[in-house]
């Protein structure tokens, strides 16, 4: 197949808007609060905006790095462990909210769990590709190919972060699903993780009441009903055409984290249907360039790789908007380029600078 000239314009145009479309936004979210908290309206999209461009001068760097550079023991391994010593640094750290997710240094908060994802899916892609033909052999290649992903969703459940260790678990899923894993190695995965998965939501207090909350929001409207209810209140209020931007209301001291994980609220509140409508259709798009690019690529390492990068974004965004809808209870998950955090941003940029290099390898 002939080699491309340069790399997919469309996917790139695709995460241009993104981002710029999330810096609006971010700013939109975040600048009444910012002024009454910290006295300028500024401080989010101003760090958010570091961030993005940081981001995007790594992805056209990444975009010109030949991808099979990474197909690697001396790259796989050493991301490997350098992000398992991340996620076991959290634990050295200040919690915050409870929860230990943040490593701060020299005045940079850096969230490890947002390395996890690209690197377990450079694992897979590394390992999976010489085993197409051996997917049934459980001990000598699904065990193998499920450890580093367990060790780091373990690692990420005990921060606790069950959001993000259902997107690595999801994605893992899909990988070997991909590489042609029988499914009875699924449901037995299933069986295994029920037990767990309902230990953690049902027998850990504050997921519990989340469960509940989810059920019945109106029971404890100024509660743990809270979320759920802003905002859909937020979601009903913008219609098809929403208020206008800066307009809305539900972030004014209503809607928690609206900046961060309920943004995509904000955005129904003073974009309305059609808001909503055009950033999912933005991650249609995205993700049928990343996967159009998975399926027509002839290099297995590179089929996995765009394919991992693409769904871990795609799930990403699916599980955040369904929080927000109430489609399902409340997690911590940011909307990919959109919600603020610069961990989130520069990770998620520089994975669509390697899925951006695959590209040039198709027609």
């Amino acid at each position: 197949m002939a080699k491309r000239v340069g790399v997919d314009k469309w996917l790139f145009g695709v995460v241009l808007l993104l981002v710029l479309f999330g810096l609006v936004m971010v700013f939109s979210a975040s600048a009444v609060m910012a002024q009454s908290s910290l006295g300028s309206p500024y401080p989010y999209v101003a760090n958010q905006a570091k961030w993005a461009v940081l981001g995007l001068l790594v992805m056209v760097w990444l975009m010109r790095v030949d991808y099979r550079r990474y197909n690697n023991p001396r790259v796989v391994f050493p991301a490997v462990t350098v992000t398992m010593l991340l996620l076991v640094c959290v634990f050295a750290m200040p919690g915050m909210n409870g929860a230990h997710r943040w490593i701060r240094v020299a005045g940079t908060t850096l969230q490890a769990s947002e390395l996890a994802k690209p690197v377990l899916v450079l694992f897979l892609a590394y390992f999976l590709q010489t085993r197409i033909h051996q997917m049934d052999d459980w001990k000598g290649t699904i065990l193998r190919a499920v450890a580093v992903p367990l060790l780091f969703t373990a690692l990420i459940l005990k921060e606790p972060d069950l959001g993000t260790g259902m997107v690595c678990m999801a994605v893992t899923a899909l990988m070997l699903y991909l590489a042609g894993a029988k499914t009875r190695y699924f449901a037995v995965g299933a069986a295994l993780a029920a037990p767990v998965l309902y230990f953690m939501l049902f027998h850990v207090a504050f997921r519990r009441a989340r469960m509940l909350a989810f059920v019945n929001p109106e029971a404890d409207p100024r509660g743990t009903g809270f979320h759920i209810l802003q905002s859909l209140i937020a979601v009903g209020t913008g219609g098809i055409r929403g208020l206008g931007l800066m307009e809305g209301r539900q972030k004014l001291f209503y809607l928690p984290e609206v900046q961060t994980d309920f943004i995509f609220a904000n955005i129904c509140e003073e974009l309305g249907l059609i808001g909503a409508l055009l950033v999912v259709g933005l991650f249609v798009a995205l993700g049928y360039r990343g996967l159009r690019a998975a399926f027509l690529s002839t290099d297995p390492f590179a089929r996995f790789l765009a394919f991992g990068l693409t769904t871990a974004i795609l799930i990403q965004a699916f599980f955040n908007m369904s929080v927000v809808l109430a489609l399902l209870p409340t997690k911590g998950i940011p909307l990919p380029f959109i919600s603020s955090g610069g961990t989130s941003i520069f990770i998620t940029l520089a994975s669509m600078g390697v899925l951006l290099n695959i590209t040039r390898e198709i027609d």
